[in-house]
């Protein structure tokens, strides 16, 4: 692999290299106010919630690397410690990135890109009405990472109230991730669209503890077959089945294969093995378990 250090590089390629590899980054559509009440509104992908109780956001408007000079929503959250955090769909990106824009202090920002404000409830800064999920925020604290071009300004946001179009809600009353199109920032001039066969389901480990991938067989372990996603998905079971349980399987289910390959054990544990990758493409995780665990009790 290329090593780089930091120390090595020119702002910009090492910027270049941070962006490209982290993401995709959500995007803090930020509405501020300046110390003369004028609105302001610019997106930001260095943002992330980071906590729940209390529940915080933070974004940061950096400093620009190319003349190190400071963006006007760090001087408003400064004056005014207050701001509500849009996110950003599908439908509102390129009238979002027209937002970024580097307009002169005190043109507002709604108006060039054509979104409509809303007053919020409890902070002066206002929402975006085609936004389908506003934080109204208090800023905490503003954490200066530098003073060079390029350095990141910590906008600590405490969410006081937030809006939610009951569009993008399911059943439970929780957003729906299939219906609130978001969007995401990529490297370059790079997006992502959180849509369609872009999102799929990953059940987390919850209170019950797998395994790992070193319990399994280490001829499963080392599969040229297998890959790394196949190995986390069977590690992640909370038991090994039992031999009476691999044997049936093999005698119901994989009779054809030991029938085929009788006598030669190699093609025997790559065709075990390529039945199991289908089927935990399949979402069949205990077959595929039985399956490769069908060589070893062979």
């Amino acid at each position: 692999m290329k090593r780089l250090a930091p120390a090595d590089l020119a702002v910009p390629e090492l910027h270049a290299h941070l962006v490209g590899a982290v993401g995709p980054r959500p995007v803090a559509f930020a509405s501020t106010i300046d110390a003369d009440g004028r609105p302001n509104l610019s997106p930001f992908s260095f943002f992330n919630v980071f906590g729940a109780n209390p529940p915080l956001l933070i974004f940061s408007p950096a400093r620009r690397g190319r003349d190190n000079s400071t963006k006007d929503s760090y001087h408003n959250v400064k004056a005014h410690p207050e701001v509500v955090i849009n996110v950003v769909t599908y439908a509102m990106v390129h009238q979002a990135s027209l937002a970024s824009t580097e307009y002169p202090p005190g043109v507002n920002e709604f108006e060039k890109a054509g979104f409509t404000m809303l007053p919020a409830e409890k902070v002066r800064p206002f929402r975006v009405k085609e936004s389908p999920v506003q934080f109204e925020c208090m800023v905490k604290q503003v954490i200066e990472t530098g003073t060079g071009g390029g350095a990141g300004n910590l906008v600590l946001c405490e969410v006081v109230l937030l809006h939610i179009d009951e569009a993008v809600l399911d059943a439970r009353g929780r957003i729906d991730q299939r219906r609130i199109d978001l969007v995401g920032r990529m490297g370059g001039h790079f997006y992502v669209r959180a849509h369609g066969e872009a999102l799929f389901e990953l059940p987390q480990p919850a209170r019950e503890i797998g395994i790992g991938v070193d319990a399994l067989p280490r001829d499963v372990r080392e599969s040229p077959v297998l890959t790394g996603s196949d190995l986390g998905r069977l590690g992640a079971v909370t038991a090994l089945p039992d031999e009476t349980r691999v044997n049936e399987h093999k005698l119901t289910e994989l009779a054809d294969l030991f029938i085929q390959h009788q006598g030669r054990n190699d093609d025997l544990r790559a065709a075990l093995h390529h039945r199991a990758h289908q089927l935990l493409l399949a979402g069949k995780v205990e077959q595929a378990l039985l399956t490769v665990l069908a060589f070893n009790d062979r």
